[in-house]
């Protein structure tokens, strides 16, 4: 009897340690308290945007690309407004035209998230002064200021200084901003043979006649963000474009496709 009553009572024994070794092993398997947990790993940041890049043949300053293929380049520049830039970002990419945008770099500061908006659309970024001034009538440390200016900012939110350089308030660079340019990183500077002249706001049936009364095979086309009259005139721009055949690409596929 005494022996029957000393096996149960280890067996009494044995069940109340298997009782407690679970939850003791899940305490001493758990964080102590205040132990920082592991950091979720962090998402890899996009690759650095394309940079300026020269084309052997070409002029330090181009208005068109080749004549004998049927692309145009439709170049915004950048400011104003940022509803109507997201406007014409979306216009285009429903059309499945690509385009380029020469940015100010002042609005960049305003709108920072646009750079990457412009790039994840498929489009080109490139620079068009920090401060949109007459760079043609600056003395030569200011154009250059407002050159590399925008190009910080440009590098500071995509890797890269753009793909072009475009002057501000001038159609053509003078000599010494083409210099400049150079020194800042950019082969050529980028001017255009059709102007839509929507910045003057003549309406959007004007703007769409300014465009396609001129443009043709390698033209590069002036236009603007900032204005109601280029978003009400472009998805007529680009129909007319398709209906000669004609495909809007970026100035660097205008280039080298």
């Amino acid at each position: 009897m005494g022996a029957v009553t000393t096996d149960r009572r280890g067996a009494l024994r044995a069940a109340a340690l298997l009782a407690l070794a679970g939850p003791l092993a899940a305490a001493c398997s758990a964080d102590p308290p205040g132990r920082p947990t592991a950091p979720e790993p962090r998402p890899s940041a996009p690759p650095p945007a394309p940079g300026p890049r020269r084309f052997p043949g070409l002029p330090a300053q181009i208005e068109h690309g080749p004549r004998n293929k049927p692309r145009v380049a439709l170049t915004f520049h950048g400011q104003g407004d940022p509803r109507i830039a997201r406007q014409l970002l979306a216009q285009a990419e429903q059309a499945g035209a690509r385009i380029t945008v020469l940015a100010v770099g002042s609005w960049l500061d305003r709108y920072p998230e646009l750079a990457r908006r412009i790039l994840d659309g498929g489009h080109e970024l490139g620079n068009h002064t920090l401060r949109h001034l007459d760079i043609n009538a600056l003395p030569e440390a200011e154009a250059f200021a407002e050159i590399t200016g925008c190009a910080d900012r440009l590098r500071r939110l995509t890797g890269s200084i753009g793909t072009w350089f475009r002057p501000s308030r001038t159609q053509a660079a003078s000599p010494l901003v083409q210099k400049l340019a150079r020194r800042a990183g950019y082969p050529h500077v980028l001017s255009y043979d059709t102007d839509s002249l929507d910045f003057t706001s003549p309406g959007p049936q004007a703007v769409v006649r300014n465009i396609t009364g001129t443009v043709r095979g390698g033209s590069v086309v002036s236009l603007h963000f900032g204005y109601a009259d280029t978003v009400a005139a472009l998805p007529a721009v680009l129909e007319e474009l398709a209906r000669r055949g004609l495909t809007a690409v970026t100035t660097t596929e205008l280039l080298t496709s």
